[in-house]
């Protein structure tokens, strides 16, 4: 809502509690309610506070049940004559979940309803136990006027939405709790077996290491007397394919493994879930030769199978830029922006006629882009294809927001916005522009003064 949209909203309040017509006395209630359902934390004084405060304004009685999601029933949790009780009992039969008010024998029976969550009638109605938390029983009946049926009402709804807050307080700290444990179990279960790899990759290494020593035993049995030559030249072409083939593997292992332990270290870092944000590491940096090529290299494979051509810049190789970075999390800015690029990427005719189905990327220094002598470093990710559209272009780094493009390719939506949170965190922008051949996704970097940048100790 924009500033316009709660004045009027503010009005509206003005002349409902206008029409109200509530009495001194029932106006002093609510302000207490208000001040004291601020005042208690704990469930169970907020519940002694719905109950007394009625009677000690109004001297009506009241009985407070709250839906049990466990036992799918009704039970009594408070009452303003004995107070808490010590273990919620069952509701009498008179008193049952409905959407309005009724009455019993003695009482007045008052639903209490919870606070509705943003866009939950865009669904269609609700089940009850989820439209009304619970009942509110006043009584005796003959001392309920009619103006304070209204009042009852308004009461009933105010004690909905201060308990519908609380428990969603109550779910939020106990899910920051089980992050809070998860992260602890991740670092015992994940990362640190993660590390028990490099011990596999040593073994691996040395039974690499064992074929090379049979090749060169082989080798030497070729000019033993008795030995067929084209018999020891088999076995030996065999053993130096078989011996090459395993050292790319291993090599593609190390690889892997260093790329995954980055994203596991750069995502699961305890101080993420402590603090509730990304919180960076920073280094100085060798972008190109320490994030853009290895990300790259993992998409080769897939850009070759698409039929898509890599044009690398030459600027890039050579003059390295250094900056203070995240390493672990930009680099999956790069991951995210070259899996989007194998997703999107399209072929298109060029002005000379040729078909071209190519991914680019690259950078370009923009002078006084931050205010005056504060330059900053653009890094360019462009693809051919078609240009997005008018609505993709707005809502293109919203969260879960896929391309019409790519629905026929598996994906979440969430990496442009992964990808814009993380630049926004080291100080930059995220963007997107339509070019004459395609489309062009960058992110901007302040650029320090050279000199800023430390060197980082071992």
């Amino acid at each position: 809502m924009d500033l316009q949209q709660i004045r009027l909203r503010i009005r509206e309040k003005q002349r409902s509690y206008a029409s109200y017509n509530l009495s001194p006395v029932q106006n002093d209630l609510l302000r207490a309610f208000f001040d004291l359902a601020q005042e208690f934390d704990s469930n169970e004084d907020f519940y002694r506070v719905c109950v007394a405060a009625l009677s000690e304004f109004l001297g009506l009685y009241s009985r407070l049940y709250l839906f049990d999601k466990n036992q799918e029933k009704l039970v009594l949790v408070c009452e303003s004559k004995k107070g808490l009780l010590a273990k919620p009992v069952g509701a009498p039969d008179h008193v049952r979940l409905a959407f309005k008010s009724y009455e019993s024998e003695h009482s007045l029976l008052v639903p209490i309803h919870s606070k509705p969550s943003p866009g939950t009638h865009d669904h269609g109605p609700q089940p009850i136990n989820l439209q009304v938390m619970g009942i509110f029983e006043v009584y005796p009946l003959e001392k309920i006027s009619k103006a304070d049926r209204f009042f009852l009402q308004k009461y009933t709804n105010r004690i909905g939405y201060n308990l519908h807050n609380r428990l969603i307080s109550q779910e939020n700290i106990k899910h920051l709790r089980f992050i809070n444990n998860l992260v602890m179990d991740i670092e015992h279960n994940v990362i640190t077996p993660n590390m028990y790899f490099k011990h596999l990759f040593n073994q691996l290494k040395t039974r690499i290491g064992d074929i090379d020593e049979l090749e060169k035993l082989i080798s030497g049995l070729k000019a033993t007397q008795g030995v067929p030559s084209a018999s020891c030249e088999l076995v030996i072409n065999k053993v130096s394919a078989l011996h090459r083939s395993l050292l790319e593997n291993h090599r593609e292992l190390l690889e892997h493994h260093a790329n995954y332990s980055l994203f596991l270290e750069s995502l699961f870092r305890r101080d993420h879930f402590a603090q509730g944000r990304f919180v960076l590491r920073p280094r100085k940096c060798a972008i190109d030769r320490e994030i853009v090529s290895p990300q790259l290299d993992h998409f080769l494979s897939r850009f070759s199978a698409r039929g898509i051509v890599v044009e690398k810049p030459e600027d890039m190789q050579e003059e390295e830029l250094f900056l203070r970075v995240d390493v672990g999390l930009l680099s999956q800015v790069y991951a995210n922006l070259f899996s989007n690029a194998v997703k999107y990427t399209g072929a298109i005719t060029n002005r000379n006629g040729k078909v071209r189905k190519a991914v680019a990327y690259g950078r370009e220094l923009l002078a006084d882009y931050f205010g005056p002598g504060k330059a900053a470093v653009k890094f360019n990710v462009f693809t051919t294809g078609e240009h997005l559209s008018e609505v993709e272009v707005k809502t293109v780094f919203a969260d879960g927001v896929r391309g019409e493009q790519g629905k026929a390719e598996p994906g979440t939506g969430h990496g442009l916005a992964f990808v814009k949170q993380v630049v926004e965190i080291h100080g930059g922008v995220a963007g997107y522009e339509a070019t004459e051949e395609g489309n062009n996704f960058y992110f901007i970097l302040p650029l320090p003064d050279p000199d800023s940048i430390p060197i980082d100790q071992p």
